[in-house]
Parts: structure tokens; sequence; C-alpha cells
């Protein structure tokens, strides 16, 4: 098998690999919450959902009465804290049904298109190529080589016109 050299070609090929599977994934994938259930459970302790709200609340009362103080500003960030994370954990997320075909695309899509680009991106080590074309010594003692024969050029000429 031939060796594919445009590494542009191929992390397009693996981005849209990468974005189509990640497209028809979200198309079979449906979420629900259920936030006015049962409410919040963090270890043995049980908050309500009208309960969640409360630390918040405090929080922006007290950084309006006070003036803006560092304590209330983190007792709201906590306020906040526990509101994503009571949403998030009361967030219901289910596959619909797909037939293995279609899992198995969605699959070599995200998959692929995610191990084309951390080729590109991740390359370990260069190819002799480019380690030939990219050589700083080498490329200094060329250098080097060609001043060289220019000023044995300029000796000669100079000679030459005496």
């Amino acid at each position: 098998m031939k060796k594919a050299r445009n590494e542009l070609l191929q992390f397009l090929a693996g981005l849209a690999m990468l974005i189509a599977g990640l497209f028809i994934f979200s198309q079979k994938v449906m979420v629900s919450s259920g936030f006015f259930g049962s409410g919040l459970s963090l270890g043995g302790f049980h908050m309500a959902n009208g309960l969640i709200m409360v630390p918040f609340i405090i929080g922006v009362v007290w950084m309006f009465a006070s003036e803006g103080s560092i304590a209330s500003k983190v007792f709201t960030a906590v306020g906040v804290f526990i509101v994503v994370v009571a949403i998030i954990m009361t967030t219901h997320i289910s596959l619909v049904r797909v037939t293995l075909y279609e899992w198995v695309v969605i699959l070599v899509l995200i998959f692929g298109g995610a191990g084309l680009l951390a080729r590109i991106l991740f390359r370990a080590r260069p190819t002799s190529d480019d380690r030939r074309q990219y050589d700083p010594g080498r490329q200094i003692e060329e250098t080097k080589s060609r001043v060289d024969a220019i000023e044995d050029e300029l000796e000669r000429m100079k000679r030459e016109k005496r």
C-alpha cells in the first residue's frame, strides 16, 4: 500500500469523518431531564428541587447587601455550582434503537476520524525525508561550503585581474 504524503488532505478527511460521525451520533441520542422529580442526592444528603436554589438566592442577596464582599461572591459561586450539578445529575441520556450497521458506521467515522487527526497532530518523529530537509546542522555546513566556494572564486578572479 502506498503511503499517503498529503498531510493536509489526511487532516481534512479526519476532521470530516469526525464531524460526520458526531453529527449522526447526536441524531441518535435522546436527552431528557427529570429535574422536577426527586431532587439532588449527594451521598446521604438529599436536597429537594426547591432547596437547590436557596444557596444561590442567599448568595445574591448577601452580595448586594454587603456591596460585593469576597465571601458573598464565593457563596454565590457555590450556589451556581450546586444548581449546575443538580441539572447535570438529573439529565438522562439514552441512545435510540439503531441497527448494528448504523452503530459500526458511527463508531468508524468517529474513531477513524479521531485517529487520522491524532496521527497528523501528534506525529511522534519526523520521517527520513523531513530530517534530511530540515536538518539545521547539514544546512549550516552546506551554507559554509557555498560561502567558501564563493570566496575561493573571488580570490581566483582577483588573481586573474592582476
